[in-house]
């Protein structure tokens, strides 16, 4: 056996596997690391015979709690500036949609963004995942969108690149040009997406840089006839796409994302029951963003129980970016999710692991802890998966494993 070989053992293991009952649950835990991936995984109690253990390292977890490695499936981790002065007008009762129609919104971000150095929007954006990486996450979805532009957003992209190649953590990139109209393109957004079909796209996709396109379907934003036409484009290029659906309005973004077969649907608030449906026949994981949700101040809900009805995953994610949801907190995205949305603490951990990895197209290699995946888990100080959701922002993991690596923390 190689001597990259490391037995972390007395875990209770949240595996997330399904029909193995709640949570996936393994008493008396031991799991397998041979380099990068999982050999094995089992319970010790009956005796499971260990593969190599005379020559590996072995890890006495103390009946601590390993979950895999957290997934945030919707980020706008790279931006400029901050937005707090929009805060405060929607304090004093300036809708989100008023403050996007003054120039205010996405249109301030991009602004800061075009004028920022690409060092300097680096530097700031592997802070932020720096604070992540501390919660327990593992892999990452970072859009574009703040550029609308083609040299912006590949600088957008080619941060995403970089911070995958400077931090231990898997980065997805998405292609997010059908954010918001740019000032360029005033009053003629079929002109600015003719520009995003056939000349941004494809620049951005010859260079490798995206991994999805996604698109802002929505009355601020992109009618369904302009974002077919961007997913069309998308598809053509062999590019899986996600949609920012149904957050503002019902426009039937649900169905629009199911006709594509997208991987994911982010937000949903206003998704009707049909809509639903169709999410669930096309296999689109719906991604919540209570974060969002709370800091827009928002009333209507996602419709949680049509998506369990017509069998559709959910996902969480904190949505972070500068304006409508300034949260890096994974673990308070779980919370508010039970509390808001009324998930269950083991829904709201399947939608930052299993249904997080389905929404990036990613499960066949994390989301689950079991054998030939990768070692992505998180090591924490609890007995029992719930304690993830139920405190506000919960406590920092004891340690976070990426690909059998130690990333943050020890046990002792």
């Amino acid at each position: 056996m190689s001597n990259h070989t490391t037995i972390w053992e007395n875990a209770r293991i949240a595996t997330m596997q399904t029909g193995t009952g709640p949570y996936g649950l393994i008493d008396d835990g031991f799991i397998v690391v041979a380099g990068e991936q999982i050999q094995d995984i089992g319970s010790a109690n009956p005796v499971h015979p260990i593969a190599g253990d005379v020559d590996s390292r072995r890890i006495d977890c103390g009946g601590r709690l390993i979950t895999p490695g957290l997934i945030d499936c919707h980020t706008h981790l790279v931006y400029g500036g901050n937005r707090a002065s929009e805060f405060e007008l929607r304090l004093t009762g300036t809708s989100y949609a008023d403050i996007a129609a003054a120039g205010g919104g996405i249109q301030s971000t991009v602004q800061a963004t075009r004028n920022e150095a690409e060092d300097v929007l680096f530097d700031a954006a592997r802070e932020r995942l720096q604070r992540m990486i501390s919660q327990g996450i593992t892999t990452v979805e970072i859009k574009s969108g703040y550029g609308l532009d083609t040299d912006t957003e590949s600088k957008m992209l080619r941060i995403a690149q970089r911070l995958e190649r400077d931090l231990p953590l898997c980065v997805h990139k998405t292609f997010l040009g059908a954010h918001a109209l740019p000032p360029e393109y005033a009053g003629q957004p079929d002109n600015y997406i003719d520009h995003v079909c056939q000349h941004m796209l494809p620049a951005i996709a010859s260079e490798s840089l995206v991994d999805s396109v996604d698109a802002f379907c929505e009355t601020i934003a992109f009618s369904n006839e302009q974002t077919r036409r961007v997913f069309t484009a998308a598809s053509d290029l062999g590019l899986p796409v996600r949609l920012h659906a149904d957050q503002l309005s019902d426009s039937g973004g649900a169905s629009l994302a199911a006709e594509f077969a997208a991987l994911s649907a982010d937000h949903l608030e206003y998704t009707n029951a049909a809509g639903a449906k169709t999410l669930g026949a096309a296999g689109t994981v719906a991604v919540l963003l209570p974060g969002a949700f709370y800091y827009l101040g928002e009333t209507t809900r996602p419709p949680v129980k049509a998506f369990r009805e017509y069998g559709v995953d959910i996902a969480v994610a904190t949505d972070m970016n500068p304006g409508s949801s300034p949260m890096e907190s994974i673990l308070l995205a779980l919370n508010m999710a039970c509390i808001l949305f009324a998930l269950t603490p083991e829904e709201a951990l399947r939608g930052v692991t299993v249904a997080a990895a389905r929404a990036l197209g990613v499960l066949q290699d994390r989301g689950t802890l079991e054998p030939t995946k990768r070692a992505d888990f998180a090591i924490w100080n609890a007995a029992e998966p719930a304690e993830l959701c139920y405190p506000i922002g919960a406590p920092q993991p004891a340690c976070v494993v990426k690909s059998g690596q130690v990333l943050t923390g020890h046990l002792s």
